[in-house]
């Protein structure tokens, strides 16, 4: 396997934006042609080759070092390949991404996998407000990908989520799947408040929730064959990052009823 690694510069500070800087679209530039590419985001224009070493030779694996909260849109666009960071990014990492694989070691900053729809994301750390949720003047949030994230998020998570799967193995914010249309959040560790405000579809998973709204309505105990398909799914596709099966009997909260009330939450029972 070839691969590019960039190490990012001492005194490197100004926030930059590493949308397209992924493996399938660094393949077919020269060294010389990518530490070219523009990345900065005041007006001096800040290069990747100012900002970064550059060493390696282009093609299916990049691996970024030293990475900091400074770098936005980290893995913004992929669609094949697998980019590995190594340490923090900032904010809209996987924005778009629609294949390939996402590594990062440390932390995440809001809106990780906003309007992804396709590929993994595996974050060790923890990720800010917004993960796979909506932005301003945009329909939907998440579209399709699975994303893991090792530690915890915060708050609106899959917000207007369409499709795809977000599996937490710490704790989620308050409004995880807040106005969801689909897809599934599997929080490990439980669900914070108010989970599933006015969501449409989809489904949350939890042991525990914080507190629950009123506006959901327990449907009682269920044996579900669709939790064991996905958590074959989830184990095909992701071995030991699967998160646990559920019980073969389920507790089904529905909701939310101020809305259509097709959404679920499922609980061991």
């Amino acid at each position: 396997m070839s691969g590019l690694t960039l190490r990012l510069k001492a005194g490197a500070g100004e926030r930059l934006d590493l949308t397209g800087v992924t493996p399938d679209k660094l393949a077919g530039l020269s060294t010389g042609e990518i530490a070219k590419l523009v990345v900065g985001t005041d007006k001096e224009h800040m290069t990747l080759g100012d900002a970064f070493d550059i060493s390696g030779t282009p093609g299916d694996t990049l691996t970024i070092e030293g990475a900091g909260a400074t770098l936005d849109f980290v893995g913004g666009g992929m669609a094949s390949g697998k980019l590995r960071v190594k340490g923090s990014v900032g904010a809209y990492a996987g924005r778009k991404m629609s294949g390939g694989r996402l590594e990062i070691s440390g932390n995440a900053g809001t809106y990780l996998a906003s309007a992804m729809t396709g590929g993994i994301i595996h974050l060790a750390g923890n990720a800010g407000d917004g993960l796979g949720a909506v932005l301003p003047g945009e329909r939907f949030g998440m579209a399709g990908g699975i994303v893991v994230v090792s530690g915890n998020i915060g708050a609106r998570a899959g917000d207007k989520m369409r499709r795809g799967t977000i599996i937490v193995k710490g704790n989620t914010g308050a409004q995880s799947g807040a106005r969801m249309v689909g897809g599934t959040i599997w929080a490990e560790g439980g669900l914070g408040v108010d989970p599933g405000f006015m969501m449409r579809r989809g489904t949350l998973i939890a042991p525990k929730i914080e507190r629950l709204l009123p506006t959901f309505v327990d449907c009682g105990r269920h044996d579900l064959v669709i939790t064991r398909i996905l958590s074959r799914y989830l184990k095909a596709e992701l071995g030991d990052l699967a998160p646990a099966p559920l019980p073969h009997f389920v507790r089904k909260l529905g909701g939310d009823m101020s809305t259509i009330g097709r959404g679920e939450i499922l609980m061991p029972a």
